[in-house]
């Protein structure tokens, strides 16, 4: 008789994993990214114990390597500000006592002062959710970094006991779930960062092209935002074309706004994330972007991981029925541009009948 305790306790892991997301829904987004980087992390840890070190020290190396890879990320915006903040004050101070808006016959008039009440009302107000929300962002990177320590360290007997689940005949299903998942994360990580890169070289004869004089700046923020998909570099340009609507160049505003979202914002998005998954994930371009667009749609940021690694598992379980079923690819079905004829009746030698 087949033993069925170990099928009862992976239906009771299930309901109350179940149980477990319900409860903790409004950390969940925190759980998913902290398992996704440890996912990630393993490999490191494990290259690190080949070398004698210990798999607690292992751990906490691999944490703050993937701390230090986020400051590392977010760094340029400091700087940035810390080495042109004399700049942006005299771009400040060329801004016009008062502004007037003359659009197919709609004239309004915006003086300085009222623009800097409702400037410093928007910032009071900025500045006051973010003071509320401090308390819970700390608490949340918090449990990210102690969730991802802990998987680090325990990951692999977790790994092994949901494997050991799995009946033996689909060990190999199980396993090939595994690397597509560990790859499309990798990939998907590494998307982001190239990406930013391809922003970056973008942006900066775009810039040129514009007429700014601190294109690597622009170009290095519009980098980094780019973490953000396309909603990040647009932050950028709505703060240029908002200056330039403030010192009364219209046209530099619309251009900022239509080249730069062309280019800068949406580019980047559509050219280089589906070509690469391609490469990197062994994932066709219109898939990743699908699971990329509808992921962040339906989900918000964490959809940006989840999307493309729902698709991938997909994409990778019809692949897995189409070996066991036999289905042969049509690139590889050797036609010289006809379809062969199957209907011929078998001969009592087992081949088709020629006549």
């Amino acid at each position: 008789m087949t033993n069925r305790r170990p099928y009862v306790l992976g239906g009771f892991l299930l309901a109350l994993s179940v149980l477990v997301a319900f409860i903790l829904v409004d950390v969940l987004a925190t759980v998913f990214f902290a398992i996704t980087v440890a996912y990630l992390l393993i490999p490191l840890r494990r290259w690190l114990e080949d070398r004698g070190t210990s798999r607690w020290v292992a751990s906490v190396v691999s944490t703050i390597a993937a701390a230090i890879g986020v400051v590392v990320v977010f760094s340029p915006l400091v700087v940035i500000l810390f080495l042109r903040l004399n700049d942006l004050v005299a771009l400040a101070s060329l801004i016009p006592d008062t502004l007037s808006i003359d659009l197919f016959g709609f004239f309004y008039q915006l003086t300085l002062d009222e623009a800097f009440t409702v400037g410093f009302s928007l910032l009071r107000s900025v500045a006051r959710a973010t003071a509320l929300a401090a308390p819970v962002i700390l608490i949340k990177l918090t449990l990210f970094g102690f969730l991802v320590f802990a998987l680090l360290i325990s990951g692999d007997s977790v790994g092994r006991t949901l494997l050991a689940l799995v009946p033996e005949a689909y060990h190999h299903e199980a396993t090939a779930l595994n690397t597509r998942a560990r790859e499309t994360l990798f990939a998907i990580y590494v998307l982001q960062a190239a990406t930013a890169v391809g922003t970056f070289v973008i942006a900066v004869p775009v810039f040129w092209l514009l007429g700014y004089d601190f294109v690597i700046t622009l170009a290095t923020i519009a980098a980094v935002l780019q973490f953000i998909p396309i909603a990040g570099p647009s932050f950028l340009l709505a703060g240029i074309a908002a200056y330039h609507l403030a010192v009364g160049d219209i046209v530099a505003a619309g251009l900022v706004i239509v080249a730069g979202g062309l280019f800068i914002a949406w580019l980047p998005d559509i050219l280089i994330r589906p070509r690469l998954a391609k490469e990197t994930a062994d994932l066709p371009g219109s898939l990743y972007f699908v699971g990329f667009i509808g992921g962040l749609l339906s989900l918000g940021p964490v959809g940006i991981i989840a999307g493309p690694l729902a698709v991938a598992l997909l994409a990778e379980t019809v692949s897995l029925l189409r070996e066991e079923l036999n289905v042969e690819d049509e690139s590889e079905t050797p036609t010289n541009g006809q379809i062969p004829d199957d209907s011929a009746p078998p001969t009592t030698d087992g081949t088709a009948n020629d006549s």
